[in-house]
């Protein structure tokens, strides 16, 4: 378990990381990473009221009152203001923000629309400046950390994906301008995931084919994506910084 106290400081017993579409997938991993280290656990959920509301009741049994679920579409900034100012009134802080929630498919040129545009840079890109502009004055009050999930794609683009990929090169600026602007009351970090779970469309012959093209030769867990976030979330002397966990595949041509 990770000390806490020694990474965050001594005011920071029991703090709060706040983790958007956390209800599913890499997300719930990385809210029960974070909620076994000793974190209280904001789970932000859009739609999947019901996957939230049990991973919330989960913890809550291990620990008393130690998460808590939190609804919005996030789709304007008057609705991320708002969810921030909520998000903060749950436990009276937020200690460390996790810009997880994204959209992804594939936008082939010929196919890109205003709508397809602006939902895949809305959720990649504006939402976390947003939402990061309405936490900043919490954040810094905490000392605290952000984690943006960027993608191995926001470095080395992926076919028929010139959207998405255009959205996380974004946020992996905007990483390193938060880290920058920010300093030194808040470190901001990025982490570049590989090949962690399939998209929810794709079968085993996609799986076969991608684990043909990764060094280590297998697939992610979202627990490896997890334990990456909380390690930059409690490493007091890393800002700015991009951690690949991709088995190797930006190794490869």
């Amino acid at each position: 378990m990770v000390d806490i106290r020694l990474t965050l400081g001594e005011g920071h017993n029991q703090p709060v990381v706040l983790i958007t579409g956390a209800a599913r997938r890499v997300g719930a991993e990385t809210a029960r990473a974070f909620h076994l280290a000793g974190f209280r656990v904001i789970v932000h959920y859009r739609s999947s009221a019901n996957d939230a509301e049990a991973l919330v009741h989960s913890l809550n049994e291990q620990r008393s009152d130690s998460a808590r679920a939190l609804a919005s579409r996030l789709e304007d900034e008057v609705s991320i203001t708002e969810f921030a100012h909520e998000a903060i009134e749950l436990y009276g802080q937020v200690d460390v923000l996790i810009n997880n929630a994204s959209s992804f498919y594939p936008t082939p040129f010929g196919e890109i629309d205003q709508a397809v545009f602006h939902e895949l840079m809305h959720s990649n890109l504006q939402l976390p400046l947003l939402l990061t502009q309405a936490l900043a004055p919490e954040l810094k009050r905490q000392q605290g950390a952000i984690i943006n999930l960027v993608d191995i794609h926001a470095v080395r683009p992926l076919a028929n994906h010139p959207v998405y990929g255009a959205a996380k090169a974004g946020l992996l600026s905007l990483t390193r301008s938060s880290a920058l602007d920010l300093a030194p009351d808040v470190r901001v970090n990025a982490i570049a995931p590989g090949a962690i779970l399939l998209p929810e469309h794709e079968g085993k012959d996609y799986e076969t084919e991608l684990r043909s093209r990764i060094p280590l030769a297998k697939m992610g867990r979202p627990a490896d994506i997890a334990q990456a976030a909380l390690f930059l979330a409690t490493a007091p002397y890393i800002t700015g910084q991009l951690l690949s966990v991709d088995g190797g595949r930006t190794l490869k041509q």
